[in-house]
Order: C-alpha cells, then sequence, then structure tokens
C-alpha cells in the first residue's frame, strides 16, 4: 500500500469517531486538480471582493494571505479584525455539517463577533446530489445581496426540520430576498459554479477529505465536535492572538500570522507511479473505439479521461491543441468521458457529443467537442440543442439521446476504466501509457512526449512498424489491480433479502440504521437490482457502529419485524427506520410507532426489544464483518469483492459485472 493510501486510511479511520463511514469516497475530483496551473479567471460577482481574483485555482485578494486565505469573496459572519477565525468547508446536505452548524452558532453566542469570526468555504461531496446546486445558488445569493442574505440562506437550511430538497432550498431563498425563479440568472451572472470548484480545489490543496472540515487559526477540527473541543482550541488561540498584540502585531495581521504559524501542511505524496521509482510507470489503457485525433502511425498515444463541465478540462485545452500543433503526425489524441457525479450537466454533454458522432463521424464528433469545452456555456438543455443546430445534426435525433442516455453504456464504459486505472479526477491524462494528472504546464507535457517520441522511434528501427507502436508498448503494460476480495462467514439462513433469490450475484450489505451514509447506499441497491434483473440478491447485514446510540436498538427492530412479518416485513421497517432525518427518530417510541404503523403485535414487538431477543443475531453479523475488517458503514461485499462506503451505482455496476463473468 502506498504512502498516500496509507494517509487516506488513517484520516478515514479518524472520521468514523465523527461520521459513520470508513470509506466516504475520495475528495471530489476537481480538487484534486490544485496543483494544477492556468490562465486565471474572472471573479465571482458584483457584490464579491472587486480586489479578489482566481489565481490558478485559488481564490486570492488582499484580505488575509496565507494557507488557509480569507477574502471578501467568502461569506463571514463576525469582524474581520476578531483574533480567532474559523474557516469551515461545509456541505449543505451533509447531516454533520447540519449539526455544527448549532454548534457554531452557540460559539458566536459565546464569543461574540469582535472575538470570532466564522468564514464558509464549499466542500459538497460527490453523493449530495442536491449539495453543489445548492452551493451555488448560495454563492449567487452572496454576490447578488451580500453575507447578510447568505446567512439567511444558510440557516433556513440548517434549521429546517426536514433534508434538503428543492423544496427545501426554495423555502432558503425567498428567506434571503431571493425568489426561486431567479436563482438559474444569478448562479450565471455571479459565475458562482466557479466559487465553489475554487473553494474545492483550495480543500484539495489543504488535504480536506470529507465535511465538515474546520481550520481555527490554522487548527484542523474534523467533524462535528462539541462546543467544548472548539472551545478549548479558541481560548487558546485568543491567548495566543493576545500574546501577539502585545508584541505589536496589528490586529488586521493576526489571523494571518496564527493561520501561518499553526496550520500543517497535508504530507507531500508522490504519485502512486512514481513510487514505483522515476514515474514512467506504464498503464494498460486500451483505445478501443474511442474517438480519435491524429494518425494511426503517430509515435505518442495521449488518452484523455475528461468531463465537459469541469473547469480544468476546459483550461487544459488550449495547452492540448498547441501540443497537437506542435508534435503533428507525431501525436494522436484519444477522448475518454469521465463525467463525474457532482457535475449534472456532463454527462448530457457527452451523450451530444457522441450522437454528433453517431450521425456524421469522428469529424463531428470533435466539432461538438470544441463547443463543449470553449467558453463557459451552461451545457442546458437549449445549450446542447444549440449545439446540434449549428453542427446541423438531426436536433429531435440528439434530444431523444440525450433524453433516454442512449450512449450510456459507451460512456460508462470509459467511467469504469477510469475507475481502473485510478483516474478519480478530470483532466487524466495517459501519454503512451504514462500517467499525468490535472491542467499542467505544458513544459510536463513535453517533458513526457519528448522521451516517449524518443523511445517509440527507437522501437520504429528495430522493426516495430509505426502504427503498431502504442500496441507493442501496451503489450509490456501494468493492468489495473482487481478490486480487494475478503472472506466473509456464510449468509446466515432465513436473513432479510431481496432481489433475485437464485441471482448468481449476492451482495452482503453490512449496514447501520444511523449512518445517512447506509441510507444513499440502500437506494443504490435498489437501482442496483433493477439494473440487472434476475442476477443479483442483495443481503442485509447489520453494523450499528459503537457511536450511533439508537442503531443497535433500530437493527434488533427490524430483526422483530422480519420475525413477525417475514422478508416483507423486515424491508417495510428498513424503509421506515432509512426515512428518518435525525436519530431522536430512531428512539424507542419512534420504533414502536413504526411497529405500530406496519401492524406488528405490540406486546411482542416490545417483549423483543426489552429483553433484546435479537442481539445475538446483530452481534453475529457484526462478527462478520469484523472478520473480514470492515469497521465502517456502509460495507459490501460482492461474491467476495469489498466495496466501501456509499459509491456511486456505476462503481458498484463495474464490480457486478466482473462477478457476473466470473460465475459464468
Amino acid at each position: 500500500m502506498s504512502r498516500r493510501a496509507i494517509a487516506a486510511v488513517a484520516w478515514l479511520s479518524l472520521l468514523f469517531a465523527l461520521a459513520c463511514s470508513s470509506a466516504l469516497p475520495p475528495p471530489p475530483p476537481d480538487a484534486s486538480q490544485a496543483k494544477s496551473s492556468g490562465a486565471s479567471a474572472r471573479q465571482p460577482g458584483p457584490a464579491a471582493d472587486p480586489g479578489a481574483t482566481f489565481d490558478g485555482d485559488v481564490m486570492v485578494a488582499d484580505g488575509d494571505p496565507g494557507p488557509v486565505p480569507v477574502t471578501r469573496a467568502d461569506p463571514a459572519r463576525g469582524s474581520r479584525l476578531a483574533p480567532v477565525t474559523i474557516v469551515v468547508f461545509s456541505d449543505f446536505e451533509c447531516p454533520f455539517c447540519k449539526h455544527l452548524g448549532g454548534t457554531l452558532r452557540q460559539l458566536e453566542q459565546r464569543y461574540g463577533a469582535e472575538r470570532l469570526r466564522v468564514v464558509w468555504k464549499n466542500f459538497p461531496l460527490a453523493f449530495h446530489k442536491q449539495a453543489r446546486p445548492t452551493a451555488e445558488a448560495a454563492m449567487a445569493v452572496f454576490a447578488h445581496a451580500g453575507p447578510k442574505a447568505f446567512w439567511a440562506f444558510h440557516d433556513a437550511i440548517f434549521t429546517a426540520d426536514e433534508r434538503l430538497s428543492p423544496e427545501v432550498q426554495g423555502n432558503a431563498l425567498r428567506r434571503a430576498g431571493v425568489t426561486p425563479g431567479q436563482i438559474q440568472q444569478l448562479v450565471q451572472q455571479s459565475r458562482a459554479a466557479q466559487k465553489v470548484d475554487a473553494d474545492m480545489a483550495l480543500a484539495g490543496r489543504l488535504g480536506v477529505n470529507g465535511t465538515p472540515a474546520s481550520f481555527i487559526n490554522g487548527v484542523l477540527l474534523v467533524g462535528a465536535q462539541p462546543a467544548e473541543r472548539f472551545a478549548e482550541i479558541i481560548d487558546a488561540q485568543l491567548a495566543a492572538a493576545q500574546a501577539l498584540r502585545a508584541e505589536g502585531t496589528p490586529p488586521e495581521k493576526i489571523y494571518a500570522a496564527l493561520a501561518k504559524k499553526n496550520f500543517a501542511p497535508p504530507a507531500e505524496e508522490p504519485d502512486d507511479a512514481e513510487e514505483e521509482g522515476d514515474g514512467s510507470m506504464v498503464h494498460l489503457v486500451p483505445v478501443g473505439d474511442s474517438p480519435v485525433r491524429g494518425a494511426d502511425t503517430a509515435l505518442v498515444t495521449m488518452v484523455l479521461f475528461s468531463d465537459y463541465q469541469c473547469p480544468f478540462c476546459r483550461r487544459v485545452t488550449p495547452t492540448v491543441e498547441k501540443l497537437r500543433a506542435q508534435y503533428g503526425d507525431k501525436l494522436r489524441v484519444v477522448w475518454k468521458d469521465n463525467p463525474l457525479p457532482f457535475h449534472p450537466r456532463a454527462e448530457p454533454a457527452a451523450e451530444l457529443a457522441r450522437e454528433a458522432r453517431a450521425q456524421k463521424g469522428n469529424d463531428a464528433f470533435w466539432q461538438a467537442n470544441d463547443r463543449l469545452l470553449a467558453g463557459e456555456a451552461a451545457l442546458d438543455d437549449a445549450a446542447l440543442e444549440a449545439v446540434a443546430a449549428d453542427l446541423r445534426l438531426n436536433v429531435d435525433a440528439v434530444k431523444r439521446a440525450v433524453a433516454s442516455h442512449k450512449h450510456a453504456a459507451k460512456i460508462e464504459a470509459d467511467v469504469d476504466l477510469a475507475d481502473d486505472l485510478g483516474a478519480q479526477g478530470t483532466p487524466h491524462f495517459f501519454i503512451n501509457g504514462r500517467s499525468l494528472v490535472g491542467a499542467q504546464p505544458i513544459e510536463k507535457f513535453q517533458a513526457i512526449i519528448d522521451e516517449e517520441i524518443a523511445k517509440a522511434e527507437a522501437m520504429v528501427v528495430a522493426g516495430t512498424p509505426r502504427a503498431k507502436v502504442y500496441e507493442a508498448i501496451q503489450k509490456q503494460a501494468a493492468p489495473p489491480a482487481p478490486p480487494p476480495k475478503v472472506s466473509v462467514p456464510p449468509v446466515p439462513k432465513g436473513h432479510p433479502s431481496k432481489g433475485a433469490a437464485t441471482g448468481k450475484v449476492v451482495i452482503q450489505a453490512f449496514s447501520d440504521f444511523q449512518c445517512p451514509f447506509c441510507a444513499r447506499a440502500a437506494a443504490t441497491m435498489d437501482e442496483l437490482i433493477k439494473a440487472f434483473p434476475g442476477k443479483v440478491r442483495v443481503v442485509y447485514r447489520h453494523l450499528p457502529l459503537p457511536f450511533h446510540p439508537e442503531a443497535q436498538l433500530a437493527a434488533e427492530a427490524a430483526m422483530e419485524a422480519l420475525a413477525q412479518k417475514g422478508p416483507a416485513g423486515f424491508w417495510k421497517m428498513h424503509d421506515l427506520l432509512f426515512k428518518v432525518s435525525d436519530a431522536s427518530n430512531l428512539d424507542r417510541g419512534a420504533l414502536e410507532q413504526h411497529a405500530k404503523s406496519l401492524g406488528l403485535d405490540a406486546a411482542r414487538f416490545a417483549k423483543a426489544l426489552d429483553e433484546h431477543t435479537h442481539r445475538a443475531a446483530v452481534e453475529a453479523d457484526a462478527q462478520a464483518a469484523r472478520s473480514a475488517g470492515i469497521t465502517g458503514t456502509p460495507g459490501f461485499v460482492i461474491n467476495g469483492y469489498l466495496v466501501s462506503g456509499a459509491q456511486p451505482l456505476a462503481k458498484f455496476k463495474k464490480v457486478v459485472r466482473r462477478a457476473l463473468g466470473e460465475a459464468n
């Protein structure tokens, strides 16, 4: 295991105690491009800091410099001269962020605006479907109407009784003085998406992997920690600030000075390929039938995994064009789609480009590709239809292709390949199989390409036909590693399951009813069953985590529903338990109410909970998980392959296809 992987495991182990998943998805891939460079983009909007610009992929301004910069482009509550600043990277759909929101309000009341400033930065997680659009709406509100409106929007969402939804967002907009009908226009005008991307890139630079993550004068505190834990650090920082003032440091310089002193940068880790030696590891990256620009006789093949909605992919496009012009017929470029889950318009744009190819061939694909990556188009349906019309495509056929996901199988195959190769972010290049991540300076591309041309020319001299160079290189390439495998005890007879009773693929889902990630993954399991009719069986297995106080009794309640009403009763109880919005709805009274709504025998149900009739069965599941090294939720064992966390549907599909292939 690489040092980076070990560090990631350590980080996620810390999250166990604060959240409920040991396998949160990796940082949003755009954030992984924090070291990339390119032309500066425009500032986010009229109400943002007039001196603030995007420099590369981080917001800078004449505000507070240092490792955790704060600018007037960031919503803040409290005095800029406050001796303590909390910069919180947060997600509007994250239940732990919601909890932390209340904690921060307590701290603000406790310390006052003159001593404590709270600064918001966006880190919408990829598996929270409403988080990204809500973050953009929040930044648009801030740019349009200022901090007071932003915090009204923020507080309305975090104090709502129900989970984040378009309705909750609409109510929050009205609280902020903005009508829901205005928001799309405001998002575009304010360049809110660019601000969110900048925050995410900064998060990547700072080593933030999950939410919430708070920097208190540069001191990192992970998770929805109690107010007293924050207070310990705040009190220490107040004392440190007082000492600096006594030494003559101006109040406006204190935050930057303390943040610089306190911040512990994440360890610089080399890419896994570089750990092998000199960074020349060659990956197995088949071209297949992907769109190609350049001759088959090119000495260098550059495979690009990209996303039409990714600002870094747009940024690197001129670099790719310069390389094509410089190297001519020695370089060919291969396009692979990798639409990221938090870019909702990336997949429709990919559908358009592929439909252009289906209608008019390779040249039409690249024309569409160039149009989609040019400028800052919204990529909404109207924009895609305009591109189709300009290219003289059959617009109605394009609309049908986008709506029906006509080319989803080929797009998904590219996504699967990207996952196999560890290309989690975009853009990601493989130059004759060698990995290069991000919108790098052209010199980095040139260095690898020049090396590969020299090698290829030597191969040609030795007798390899030019058209066979890439094929010969790939024969020596390293294939992707398979998913990890674990061994778990057999599923006990009569355990609750759904899907195909005799399916060739059995998914053992280790879950916790108090874990919001488990609730999300449960919905993904239903989608997976539909995607493979008659082939997949999902078995529920319990893993109530010790820091979820309601989870154990909820698991026992579900097993009593199974005992009284069979599998149908279990799954009805399962769905009720995962519909609740907070832990209080899993307490004893709530469980009894659920039992009543399902028509269970109330006395028998109460007795089962009082006597812990099903504790042994729940503990047996938990022990099975522990024996396989599964310590967080959700965890899935798919015919022996381990998938950790609430991963996207595509990830599960890929493992299921592998398992089916082996079963056949």
